[in-house]
C-alpha cells in the first residue's frame, strides 16, 4: 500500500470511529434509552424528558467532546512540528495552566457564584494573556527554543498562583470546587457553554491549518524553509495563537485535559508517514476520537461518582507516554 493510499485508509477508520464515538456519547448516560430511541428523541420537536435531556445535556457534552478532542490533537501535533521537540504538547506554552488560573481567580472569588459565564471569559482571558506574554518574551525573531523557555516560566508562574488561591481559599467549598474544576470534565456543560467556545476554537483551527504546508519545509531546518519562502515569524504567530485560541477556549469550558495532545501525535506519525500536513488531520480525528471515548469510559466505569475526565486521560496516558519512551530508547540502543 502506498504512503498516500495508507493516509487516506487512517483517515476514513478514524472518521468512522469519530462517528461512531459520537452516537454513542449521545446515548450513553444515566437515562436509559436506546440509541434510535435516543435520535429520534433528538431529532423530534416534542418537548418530552428524553428529548430535553438529549438536546440540552447530551449533545452539547458530545459536540464539546468532539471539537476539545480535535482541538488538543492538532494543536499538540503544531506544536511537535512547529518545535520540533517530540515532548511538545498544549501545556508547554502556559496557555492551559494560564487558562486554569483565570478560571480559579473566578471560583476564589466567588464571581463565578454572581455569575457562571465568569468562568469560562476569565478562563479565556488568562489563554490570551500567557499567549501575550510568551510573544513579548520570546521577541519577534525568537526561536523555538525561547518559546519553550518562556511557555515553562509562564506555566510554572500559573501554577504557583493557582496553588497560592487553593492555599488562601476562603473556605473549604471553594477550594474543593477549584480542584475538581481543575481535574476536567464535560459533566452539566451547556449550549451556552458551546456558543462560547465554539468561534475561538474554529478560529484556532483556521490559523493552524494555515501552518501545514510550512511546517512539512520546516522538517528541513529553519534556514531551509525561509530560503524556500517560508514567513518563520507568520508561522510563530499563527501557531502560538492559534493554540491559545482554541486550547483557551478548550480549557476554559472542560478545565485541564491532559496527555492527548501529546500522545495522540506520537501514535499516529508512524500511520501517516513524516510530514505534518499529514499528521494534522489525522491527530484532529484522533484526539476527537479519544477524548469522546474516554467521556463514554467516565460514564460507565463509576456512573454515580463522577470520575473527572482529567483523571482518566492522565491515568491512561502517563504509562502509555512511558511506554512510548522505552521503545524510543530500545530502538535507539
Amino acid at each position: 500500500m502506498s504512503e498516500q493510499a495508507r493516509f487516506a485508509t487512517v483517515l476514513v477508520v478514524l472518521g468512522i470511529a469519530v462517528a461512531v464515538l459520537f452516537v454513542l456519547s449521545l446515548t450513553t448516560g444515566p437515562a436509559q434509552s436506546g440509541i434510535a430511541a435516543g435520535i429520534s428523541a433528538l431529532l423530534s420537536g416534542d418537548e418530552g424528558a428524553l428529548s430535553l435531556v438529549m438536546r440540552e445535556i447530551r449533545l452539547p457534552r458530545a459536540v464539546l467532546g468532539l471539537m476539545i478532542g480535535a482541538t488538543l490533537g492538532l494543536s499538540g501535533a503544531v506544536l511537535q512540528g512547529y518545535l520540533r521537540n517530540p515532548l511538545a504538547e498544549p501545556g508547554l506554552l502556559g496557555i492551559s495552566a494560564s487558562a486554569s488560573l483565570g478560571a480559579v481567580l473566578t471560583i476564589y472569588t466567588g464571581l463565578s457564584l454572581t455569575f457562571p459565564l465568569a468562568l469560562p471569559l476569565a478562563a479565556l482571558a488568562g489563554a490570551l494573556c500567557a499567549v501575550l506574554v510568551v510573544r513579548a518574551m520570546a521577541g519577534a525573531s525568537g526561536g523555538t527554543l525561547t518559546i519553550i523557555l518562556a511557555g515553562i516560566a509562564v506555566s510554572a508562574f500559573a501554577g504557583a498562583m493557582t496553588s497560592l488561591a487553593l492555599n488562601l481559599s476562603p473556605n473549604p467549598f471553594a477550594a474543593l470546587e477549584i480542584v475538581f474544576w481543575m481535574l476536567g470534565s464535560l459533566t452539566d456543560r451547556s449550549m451556552t457553554h458551546l456558543w462560547l467556545a465554539a468561534p475561538f476554537m474554529l478560529v484556532g483551527w483556521a490559523m493552524l491549518a494555515l501552518v501545514a504546508r510550512p511546517l512539512d519545509l520546516l522538517t528541513l531546518g529553519e534556514d531551509a524553509a525561509a530560503s524556500l519562502g517560508v514567513n518563520l515569524r507568520q508561522v510563530q504567530f499563527l501557531a502560538v495563537t492559534g493554540t491559545a485560541a482554541s486550547v483557551g477556549a478548550a480549557t476554559a469550558v472542560a478545565g485541564a485535559i491532559g496527555f492527548i495532545g501529546l500522545i495522540v501525535p506520537h501514535v499516529l506519525r508512524p500511520l501517516v508517514g513524516a510530514l505534518p500536513s499529514r499528521l494534522l488531520p489525522a491527530s484532529a480525528l484522533g484526539g476527537a476520537a479519544v477524548l469522546l471515548a474516554a467521556d463514554i469510559a467516565v460514564r460507565v466505569l463509576a456512573p454515580g461518582r463522577d470520575l473527572k475526565l482529567g483523571v482518566l486521560t492522565a491515568l491512561v496516558g502517563a504509562p502509555f507516554f512511558l511506554w512510548l519512551v522505552w521503545r524510543t530508547r530500545r530502538q535507539m540502543l
